[in-house]
């Protein structure tokens, strides 16, 4: 993949437009899903609604499992955009966006100002699975992977060319990482830095005021938060060290997140498809000693390194290890760039059988949801529209492209290739729904049905994207399921059990009965407890939807 015969960011900027317009079509067309997502969303609603920036809440109850800046703009999303599941999706798009933006800035130092390959490193990273994933799936993760990319893209940028205004960025995105996700936020700024000077004999900067007045802009803008809640109560120290630090690496069982430790190993290379086969298979066919330094460390530091530390940690979401794919792009690149043509051709004849195959199942995709009832999918015959476009427009586009080069057309079809996926995903959600956990469906019925002026009982379930499609809060009855164990260590009196009822203890008995004589909706999924079934003699009527059943 050598050096692509473009020499501005006009190709740059048309990849970010098409993606951003491929990303934001129809956006919305589906609701906030269980459980990260729905849980990011509602919070930020309760706490525009509130507006208690600091007190992060939960369906009423203080909820202190991450800091608060994802909080904040899932908020602001809402201020600006409006109370809908599009205005919390659009920031991390955003946040994407500017993502590749910075990876195509890493390039140009790590390629040494070859925009060519900047370019083709910057749309690979745009288009892994992965990355797309992160991008509609409103959690920390996007914001994350941007402040990491932010500081280390400042601080490689002070090494290479100097200028205090890039250490000052790497500061300041530092410290806004580590308020998004406390320390971990640190993995790959540390890393690249480790990276820079490893082996390398590069010359260290001397330290200036600039780093010093940096370590300060971190402390206040990272660790403010934190030092206010502890200021307020002490117990917090041990909350945030402890149990959301140490715990969460060393024990799986503290949030329900256990994963095998190979995990990543297989999920990564799964997720960044198909470039993953074309970095593996090439990496493994490149003796070492034709490496540069530079490239050995990107793929200790940048890629290894932090996979071995996100795999001993007990507890695993695929996000987590989103900061290691701007290094497994910048790699692609550098080693699909040492191949001729005549051998890049081999994986350009490879990459577009395998896009033209996942076209090929999108369009037969109703057809087999049709043969196979089994399979929990509802597709409309005319969602094939979008994979059937992109088949056309991948031909037209290779067929009558006058660009004889490689890389360029595998770059073409990827971009593609990834537009008509998140064109067909947006239908695709929006028909399966309550299948992928979303609740849209369920608050549509109760609107429809005149059931939002009462209660609405939600049966052992924690259930925030109801709140968040209703816009009021649920009482949530816990009934032995662990999500519903909520923390209420913090909460200044009792007022939280308005919302959270606890089944098995019987002093709420008579609050319970209150509601029941009002004549609420109840929602279970799957069916009540044998012992639980006494409530239903309060209802009337019923009606199932996907796995759950509502009574009024």
């Amino acid at each position: 993949m050598k050096s692509l015969p473009i020499t501005s960011r006009s190709w740059l900027w048309l990849f970010l437009l098409v993606l951003g317009l491929a990303f934001l079509v129809n956006i919305g067309s589906w609701g906030p899903l269980e459980s990260s997502e729905a849980r990011y969303s509602e919070i930020g609603r309760e706490m525009l609604t509130g507006q208690d920036w600091l007190h992060p809440r939960l369906l009423g109850i203080q909820h202190f499992h991450k800091p608060p800046l994802t909080y904040w703009l899932v908020a602001a999303g809402l201020g600006v955009f409006g109370a809908d599941a599009a205005a919390v999706r659009i920031l991390p798009i955003l946040a994407v966006l500017l993502q590749i933006l910075l990876v195509y800035g890493l390039g140009q130092l790590l390629f040494r100002g070859d925009r060519g390959r900047s370019l083709a490193a910057a749309i690979i990273y745009g288009t892994l699975p992965v990355v797309l994933i992160s991008a509609l799936n409103v959690t920390t993760d996007a914001y994350l992977a941007t402040l990491e990319l932010a500081a280390t893209y400042g601080i490689l940028r002070y090494y290479y060319t100097g200028g205090a205004r890039w250490l000052y960025l790497f500061w300041i995105g530092l410290g806004l990482a580590f308020l998004t996700k406390g320390p971990v936020g640190f993995v790959l700024p540390l890393m690249a830095v480790i990276g820079f000077y490893f082996k390398q004999g590069q010359t260290r900067r001397p330290f200036t005021q600039h780093h010093a007045l940096g370590t300060v802009l971190f402390v206040l803008v990272g660790l403010s938060w934190y030092l206010y809640l502890v200021a307020e109560n002490p117990a917090f120290v041990r909350y945030f060290l402890f149990e959301h630090t140490v715990e969460r690496f060393a024990n799986a069982a503290t949030f329900n997140r256990a994963k095998p430790w190979w995990f990543y190993v297989v999920l990564a290379p799964a997720t960044s498809l198909p470039w993953s086969v074309a970095l593996i298979s090439q990496a493994v066919r490149t003796p070492w000693r034709d490496v540069p330094q530079q490239w050995r460390n990107v793929l200790i530091f940048w890629v290894i390194l932090p996979l071995i530390f996100f795999s001993i940690s007990k507890s695993k979401l695929l996000l987590y290890v989103l900061p290691i794919f701007p290094g497994v792009a910048l790699l692609t690149v550098y080693y699909l760039g040492r191949l001729t043509d005549a051998v890049l051709h081999h994986w350009y004849v490879g990459i577009i059988t395998f896009y033209g195959f996942l076209l090929a199942m999108l369009c037969l995709l109703p057809v087999m949801v049709t043969v196979f009832p089994q399979l929990p999918l509802e597709m409309s015959p005319l969602t094939i529209i979008w994979p059937a476009a992109g088949v056309v427009v991948m031909v037209l586009l290779l067929t009558f492209w006058e660009q004889v080069r490689v890389a360029p057309r595998i770059l073409a079809a990827t971009v593609v290739f990834t537009a008509t996926l998140l064109l067909t995903a947006k239908p695709l959600m929006n028909q399966n729904e309550l299948a992928f956990n979303g609740s849209r469906p369920l608050a549509e019925f109760l609107r429809a049905h005149h059931l939002t002026d009462r209660t609405v009982l939600v049966y052992n379930e924690l259930l925030p994207s109801l709140a968040f499609e209703l816009g009021k809060l649920p009482v949530s009855l816990y009934d032995g399921n662990e999500s519903l164990h909520r923390e209420t260590q913090f909460e200044a009196d009792e007022t939280w059990r308005r919302n959270l009822i606890i089944l098995p203890d019987s002093q709420q008995e008579p609050y319970l009965g209150s509601l029941l004589v009002q004549h609420p909706a109840l929602l279970v999924k799957g069916e009540l407890k044998e012992e639980r079934k006494w409530m239903l003699r309060y209802f009337t009527q019923q009606e199932t939807l996907g796995k759950w059943t509502i009574y009024w």
